[in-house]
């Protein structure tokens, strides 16, 4: 039985100070440096994730150092080895194929240095995994698009092959739509993995299917908001913009994409509550603390098998009726979100 903590991503950002994007000036008084590997920078959040992290490591006194992997996952094997060269003692790994980092993991156990599997998991019970609950982010998606559309024809458009949540998510997906499959109400026509996340390969997945459907679609469950945005392109292409589309990651453009109707949900997880709950995490292990010292941290069984030391973060679905939370969390501007919106149509633009 899986048993981890879930925290309100409110609860952990409260308190969290704005940090600027560009290297912030640390301490030289204190020892730890922690590495960080990205698996890339293509997507708007991941700013976010590293502005929180440099921020609560520049509030500890340590060093940041990082390295974008550029979606490669040998460049992030090579990438590791030099931030552990570097002299990182711990490290935060964004894996860009989850069962390709295995030997960097192997190389930081060597040298004794704490690793956190962050916001994707590594499967290794050497490693701390740091999330957001993505079972339930892909519950919230498929509740979202049920509710906007409870029969008809859906597309399942799914993340990553190589990253375990998409599997996650759409393992969260299925169990909410299950009750509506068997009574016949909805039917999954066409679902496709997503290589690398990139919009552009969801959009090539989405034209396909509309092709092969003859446009015979009613609703699409799309895992991020950069799947998302492929699909809607897709879809405006074909004139079928505004039927639901789900998301999440709460990046601006969908943000604004659900105040214009074009995308039902995106899932908001506060990116800044999950770096600084990251940043904090590798100082302490790096200062000897044990994964399952960590305050808040609880055993999670991953599907495989493996045990963890583990925190997950609770997201929180973001619809037409929810964008004030947004707005109210300093998450996103009045300006951001309402570009194009009518007057008077969506009432956190009015």
């Amino acid at each position: 039985m899986k048993k981890f903590v879930i925290f309100s991503a409110a609860l952990v950002t409260a308190g969290l100070m704005s940090a600027s994007m560009s290297t912030p000036a640390f301490s030289a008084s204190h020892g730890i440096t922690v590495g960080v590997s990205w698996s890339n920078f293509q997507e708007e959040r991941w700013k976010i994730d590293e502005a929180a992290i440099k921020a609560a490591l520049e509030a500890a006194g340590a060093t940041y150092i990082s390295a974008d992997a550029q979606s490669s996952s040998a460049k992030q094997l090579s990438d590791i080895e030099n931030l552990i060269a570097s002299g990182a003692d711990a490290l935060i790994i964004l894996a860009q194929d989850a069962s390709a980092v295995g030997p960097a993991v192997d190389a930081a156990s060597d040298e004794g240095i704490p690793v956190i599997a962050y916001d994707r998991l590594i499967e290794d019970s050497r490693a701390f995994y740091l999330t957001f609950d993505n079972v339930e982010v892909g519950r919230m998606q498929a509740r979202a698009v049920l509710a906007a559309q409870p029969n008809g024809n859906y597309v399942m458009i799914k993340g990553s092959p190589t990253d375990p949540n998409a599997d996650f998510l759409r393992g969260g997906q299925q169990e909410v739509l299950q009750v509506a499959i068997d009574a016949g109400d909805i039917t999954i026509v066409a679902e496709a993995y997503t290589d690398g996340w990139l919009p552009a390969n969801a959009q090539r997945n989405m034209e396909q299917i509309l092709t092969a459907q003859d446009n015979k679609v009613d609703a699409v469950v799309a895992s991020n908001d950069g799947t998302a945005g492929g699909v809607v392109a897709a879809l405006t292409a074909q004139g079928m913009e505004g039927i639901p589309v789900s998301g999440q990651d709460g990046d601006h453009g969908a943000l604004n994409r659900v105040a214009l109707g074009t995308q039902t949900v995106s899932v908001w997880k506060d990116a800044r509550a999950l770096g600084k709950a990251a940043g904090e995490i590798a100082v302490s292990l790096a200062g000897g603390e044990m994964g399952d010292q960590v305050a808040g941290a609880g055993k999670w069984t991953s599907p495989a098998g493996t045990e963890m030391n583990a925190m997950f973060l609770a997201p929180v679905p973001i619809t037409q009726a929810d964008l004030s939370v947004v707005l109210d969390a300093g998450w996103i501007t009045k300006d951001a979100l309402c570009t194009g919106v009518a007057t008077g149509a969506v009432a956190a633009c009015n």
